[in-house]
């Protein structure tokens, strides 16, 4: 700023060519918004809201990131929008959902952006969920930190980027914002909160829903520094971005900047201000767009804002007649971008090296994780207790942290939240996160995230976004853990689109599903039976294998046959298929020695993709299919298989598709009687697999 000359600055920072420039936008930002209103009927087919009233504050921010800067708008935030170089064209098509639309292909919401050019600030996908953005955002700056630790970063000659993650101030309640604030103020990370407080949810005001405003809040998380400032003064509200910015840029650190501001549009669309509200005349006499007209008028004049005001209306109607026609999206792409395209396309490597003595199935995850570690440097772990004092609660990640360093290998407060959720930005920022959610038990809080975000990011981004994390998981019964470490939870997990499941049952095939999940570039889910991870459990102890070799993979959705019925049976018509996955396997190799060659054994080894071939060919070749689960049976995963092969192979079977899982009760017991009563066994399976073959 020392090259300007003063008389063209309106404040210490900022130029008049610049302020000229905030105005033009906010009038752009009005003037659609009363485009929307006047075209309601036509503009509200689709839910959206608008920037009004907060349009200073938003531009104040947007005018000054840079492309290496990163941003999170939410759904009020079309000036942010704006401000860093949409343009209103590609605004209205986002209003109508068109095809061609920048952020989604017309698949989300007016406002919830996703970008990726490389002369804008990038935006990972933004969800409708309030406050589900500071989790992910707080893993860009996660992120960012991670790089210029390790020296991964690239040099900005100073200018190091900042991070952006706009909040509503009613956001700031959820638990997940807390996650978010706690994990910046811990680690410092460069990231700015701004927080624009108009002072209602939707039609609850902030004395019905807050006890203080997030700069009160905010005092319980040591090391935030906040301001609090008017977000209808465009020049305070530069000025302090200009700030605030320039510090997180030098220092590293994290703001919260409270912007207080009136909501003069709508809380959306289909939610009118005028069904709840009484202080409409009051919000009016704070809006900025007067502010900074005035302002405007004073340095230039009243003929050229009027000029601008005229110009920009006609821009306006004449783009939203072109993007009211433009090309819609066609049905044949409704499919399009589910999962990002794989490398990994078939077994490679070698299974069995020669010269080795069985590893334990935990041994064979952690070497595999030590090798992707070990070639990629941006790879790293986190979660509950996997630093270096303990390394895991099951020893999972021992001497990873000692042999990595605490960057790349630390632990994360209870949060499951934050570490599912942060492996968004951690992703969008070129890492390769793995994380554990210490017992499956445990996930449900993560479950927000891993729905919300991660599984939707591809999707709703049109490809823009793919988030490629492991989230590990240890479930299942072992050694009388009880009801809040023993859960299966592969139903729920399996019915979220978007998110791939594996579910090893042996050392080698958790190696070559962790690393066909590092390589893949789509979010998965490991889950890990902690009663096969030492083959302590009697029956089990085919789980520990030979390590394969380090270049070992197993393709995503190819099954494995773990034993083969003799040809004789078959021809005879006494052998049945089972159809299984994890602890299942050795229950059903137990049960299978009391019908010797007639039982054939498949395990599925990953659930999403599933090898829906595999069984289907299984079924037409016995005709007779039992599955099991350690699941209980109703509204689960296996119950969808039976109804797959009933429905792919009905002529081919003699026999309804029969299930062996656990009994139907809401938790699991702790005395070991009870839960062996509950659980499936090889005595059970056995006696269900003589009832079918004698069906």
């Amino acid at each position: 700023m020392a090259e300007v000359q003063e008389e063209n600055l309106v404040s210490e920072n900022l130029t008049k060519e610049e302020l000229l420039e905030a105005f033009k936008l906010m009038c752009t930002a009005k003037t659609l918004a009363e485009k929307y209103e006047a075209n309601a009927k036509l503009t509200s087919k689709y839910v959206h809201a608008t920037s009004r009233g907060h349009e200073a504050i938003q531009l104040a921010t947007a005018l000054q990131l840079k492309p290496q800067d990163w941003v999170a708008p939410y759904y009020r935030d079309d000036s942010i929008l704006l401000g860093i170089g949409i343009t209103p064209y590609e605004l209205l098509l986002h209003i109508f959902a068109k095809k061609d639309e920048p952020f989604s292909g017309g698949r989300t919401y007016y406002s919830h952006p996703s970008l990726n050019r490389d002369d804008m600030p990038k935006i990972p996908h933004q969800s409708s969920a309030t406050g589900m953005q500071a989790i992910p955002t707080t893993g860009v700056a996660m992120g960012i930190q991670f790089k210029e630790l390790q020296g991964l970063a690239e040099d900005f000659n100073g200018e190091n980027p900042v991070v952006v993650c706009s909040l509503g101030d009613a956001s700031c309640t959820e638990g997940e914002v807390s996650e978010a604030f706690q994990m910046a103020a811990l680690k410092q990370f460069p990231i700015i909160y701004l927080v624009q407080d108009n002072e209602w949810d939707i039609s609850a005001n902030a004395k019905e829903t807050r006890a203080q405003d997030i700069t009160h809040y905010a005092k319980g998380f040591n090391g935030i520094e906040t301001r609090t400032i008017d977000g209808t003064d465009f020049i305070q509200s530069y000025e302090t971005m200009n700030e605030v910015i320039n510090i997180v840029r030098k220092e590293r650190r994290p703001f919260i900047v409270h912007a207080k501001v009136p909501l003069l549009g709508h809380h959306t669309s289909g939610v009118r201000k005028e069904w709840y509200r009484d202080d409409l005349e009051e919000a009016a006499k704070k809006d900025p767009y007067p502010k900074l007209r005035d302002l405007a008028v004073n340095l230039f004049s009243k003929k050229e804002v009027e000029n601008i005001e005229k110009e920009i209306s006609q821009l306006v109607d004449a783009e939203y007649e072109r993007a009211k026609e433009a090309e819609e999206p066609t049905p044949e792409s409704v499919k399009d971008f589910i999962f990002a395209p794989t490398p990994i396309t078939e077994e490679k490597g070698e299974r069995e090296p020669a010269g080795k003595e069985p590893t334990v199935m935990v041994d064979s995850a952690l070497f595999a994780i030590r090798e992707l570690m070990q070639k990629h440097p941006e790879a790293l772990l986190y979660g509950q207790d996997v630093g270096g004092r303990l390394g895991g609660v099951f020893r999972e990640a021992a001497t990873l942290a000692q042999q990595f360093g605490d960057n790349r290998v630390f632990n994360t407060p209870i949060q499951e939240a934050f570490i599912i959720g942060s492996t968004v930005g951690m992703s969008c920022v070129g890492l390769k996160p793995i994380v554990e959610v210490q017992f499956a038990d445990y996930i449900w809080p993560g479950l927000n995230q891993l729905f919300t975000e991660l599984s939707r990011s591809y999707y709703l981004s049109n490809g823009k976004w793919p988030i490629s994390s492991i989230v590990r998981v240890p479930i299942g019964a072992y050694g009388s853990g009880g009801p809040y470490h023993s859960s299966s939870v592969e139903s729920v997990v399996t019915n979220i689109r978007g998110v791939k499941v594996a579910y090893p049952s042996t050392g080698a095939d958790l190696k070559g599903l962790m690393k066909a999940a590092f390589y893949d570039p789509n979010p998965v889910v490991m889950l890990e039976h902690k009663g096969l991870y030492w083959s302590k459990i009697k029956g089990t102890e085919a789980a520990a294998t030979i390590e394969p070799d380090e270049d070992y993979v197993i393709p995503f959705g190819k099954a494995r046959v773990v034993k083969e019925a003799d040809q004789e049976k078959i021809d005879k018509g006494q052998s049945i298929a089972v159809i299984t996955y994890g602890r299942g396997v050795y229950w059903t190799l137990e049960a299978e020695k009391d019908f010797p060659g007639q039982v054939e054994i498949i395990d599925l080894r990953t659930l999403n993709p599933l090898d829906e071939e595999a069984m289907y060919e299984a079924t037409r070749k016995h005709n007779k299919v039992m599955l099991v689960t350690e699941e209980s049976v109703e509204c689960s995963f296996t119950l969808g298989l039976a109804a797959r092969i009933q429905k792919n192979c009905f002529r081919s079977l003699d026999a309804p598709v029969a299930i062996c899982g656990s009994e139907d009760t809401p938790a699991i017991p702790l005395n070991s009687i009870l839960e062996h009563a509950l659980l499936p066994n090889g005595e059970k399976v056995s006696t269900m697999i003589g009832e079918l073959l004698a069906y």
